[in-house]
């Protein structure tokens, strides 16, 4: 007569300190032996599996001894078969519907079958409702300790990609992994420039050095998931509820909020096969949509306006040609005069220190903000534990509080780091300007097409097509640049000995229309505004 052997390892330090599945299977194939029974099948579950994969096997389990027609299934104890209801009407139904059916209990000395003793059934539901409340109990248990995990600011189960676990077992934390976080930063800031969908971006990732815990590709939904990710910015979330994190922050409020809105955004941009260098950059002169990009007779790139709607505009042109008129642009922001770059070094210097002045202040009003924000949530508290608010007004205000305090520690941090960049920011804009067109170049030169649109994203506000030709502007940051370079680079410009007056010199006596332009001092056009860019 044939069987089928159920294992079951009934706990994590039971499979760890050698009582494992095989020498469980071991005692009941001596058993199947001693019982002349020969083992067809044996089915064995391991504690660190799901419940779901727990249950899935044992279904598997029954639904092979009904198609082979095998009577008889040996496991060692009843809370080794089953440790829920739910598994029992399955059982007795299968033992029922054949008076051949038995279930042997090796160590309990006990065979259960059709015409089993009533005191026998009995025993039988007693034990598999001894055994669910058990793990019904542990489940407690773990929620328990769960709670008081996250009530300390920590997260209770395993870190998501660039942190860590350190401690001992009861004291574990986690940490910023060293190793792996340069990659999630690097996720967030390319998903901000707006040239990845996450599945492109899970190419690029697994490109980059990005690898799961068994060193696979995450699939774009993996990416879509850390990417909504609050444990990033210092935040649990745990059963829908964000809970405030002690673990150090991977990236800011300000870029995690930006890539929330860009992930829900309905204009978010459809990504398709080709990677054209100018999709969706540039505008038709003639009627503001945007021009499309396609390959023609094979092997050309042709950018048309699609007409959409009404358009006069009739000419395909190539990627190529519009690529030449655009390297001019970068061309144009070069300044020829090499006295005038090294004012313009010293004129940024000085402009540091009106900087530095409106940070401290800035710095101190925030400071003053947050002191009054922790005071008043040190006030909720008490009153709280005085019972002289309800828990659902202690519950609101205390969201209120911690959403304005996050908002000015951004702030804070923000400012922070302007203040430390700020120099470095101005020299560094004024060097890219200098070098744009190398920069560019080199990238195309590496097929670095997602660097090209980049730097073109950040040097020009706007790109227009009208029948071939193409027109821009200078985004913000470069436009006072451009400005400056144009009265440089012009021929009026003799002497600069008086720039640090403000003052040009002119080759010849201007007639009023010219004078009072030519005479602008530059300085002005670097020291930081309200709305300035560096």
């Amino acid at each position: 007569m044939k069987t089928a052997i159920f294992c079951r390892v009934s706990s994590k330090e039971q499979e760890d300190t050698g009582y494992s599945l095989p020498a469980q299977e071991k005692f009941l194939r001596d058993y199947a032996e001693k019982q002349g029974l020969e083992v067809a099948k044996v089915f064995a579950i391991s504690e660190s599996a799901a419940g779901k994969t727990q249950r899935k096997v044992f279904i598997e389990m029954v639904a092979y001894v009904r198609k082979h027609d095998i009577p008889t299934i040996i496991v060692e104890t009843t809370d080794r078969l089953t440790r829920n209801f739910a598994d029992v009407p399955m059982i007795d139904l299968w033992i029922t519907e054949n008076e051949t059916h038995q279930v042997h209990l090796a160590k309990e000395g006990c065979i259960l079958h059709n015409t089993s003793r009533s005191h026998e059934w009995f025993m039988w539901r007693v034990k598999v409702a001894t055994a669910e409340y058990y793990v019904r109990l542990l489940s407690e248990n773990v929620k328990k300790g769960q709670k008081e995990k996250i009530a300390q600011g920590w997260l209770p189960t395993k870190p998501p990609n660039g942190y860590k676990t350190i401690g001992e077992t009861g004291h574990k934390i986690h940490v910023i992994d060293e190793d792996t976080a340069p990659f999630v930063r690097k996720m967030f800031e390319l998903y901000l420039t707006g040239n990845y969908s996450t599945k492109r971006l899970s190419k690029k990732m697994y490109a980059e050095g990005m690898r799961s815990q068994l060193g696979h590709k995450l699939p774009h939904s993996r990416i879509h998931s850390l990417l909504r990710e609050p444990f990033y910015i210092g935040k649990i979330k745990w059963n829908d509820e964000l809970f405030e994190g002690k673990h150090q922050p991977l990236i800011t409020v300000e870029q995690f909020n930006k890539v929330q809105a860009m992930l829900t955004s309905r204009t978010t941009p459809k990504y398709r096969k080709h990677n054209f260098l100018f999709r969706g950059l540039i505008k038709c002169a003639g009627c503001h949509n945007s021009i499309t990009f396609e390959i023609a007779k094979g092997q050309y790139i042709y950018g048309h306006c699609n007409h959409y709607h009404e358009c006069p505009q009739t000419t395909w042109v190539k990627e190529d040609e519009v690529e030449s008129q655009l390297i001019s642009g970068f061309e144009n922001l070069r300044i020829k005069n090499a006295r005038i770059t090294d004012w313009l070094r010293k004129a940024l210097k000085e402009s540091h220190k009106d900087e530095v002045e409106y940070h401290n202040d800035t710095m101190g009003e925030l400071n003053t903000r947050y002191e009054a924000v922790q005071k008043r949530m040190d006030r909720l508290y008490d009153d709280k534990l005085d019972e002289k608010i309800t828990p659902e007004f202690y519950n609101r205000k205390f969201k209120q509080y911690s959403e304005e305090k996050d908002e000015i520690t951004g702030s804070i941090k923000k400012h922070a780091n302007a203040s430390t960049g700020f120099l470095n920011l101005g020299m560094s804009i004024y060097e890219l300007s200098q070098r744009a067109k190398e920069i560019y170049l080199e990238a195309k030169s590496k097929d670095m097409i997602d660097e090209q649109r980049s730097l073109i994203r950040f040097v020009f506000g706007s790109l227009t097509v009208d029948e071939g030709k193409l027109s821009y502007t200078y985004s913000k940051t470069f436009k006072l640049l451009s400005e400056a370079v144009i009265e440089t680079n012009g021929p009026k410009v003799e002497k600069i000995d008086d720039l640090e007056n403000g003052k040009f010199e002119l080759t010849k006596n201007p007639d009023d229309s010219t004078q009072k332009d030519a005479l602008l001092p530059l300085r002005p056009i670097w020291l930081p505004r309200e709305d300035s860019n560096l």
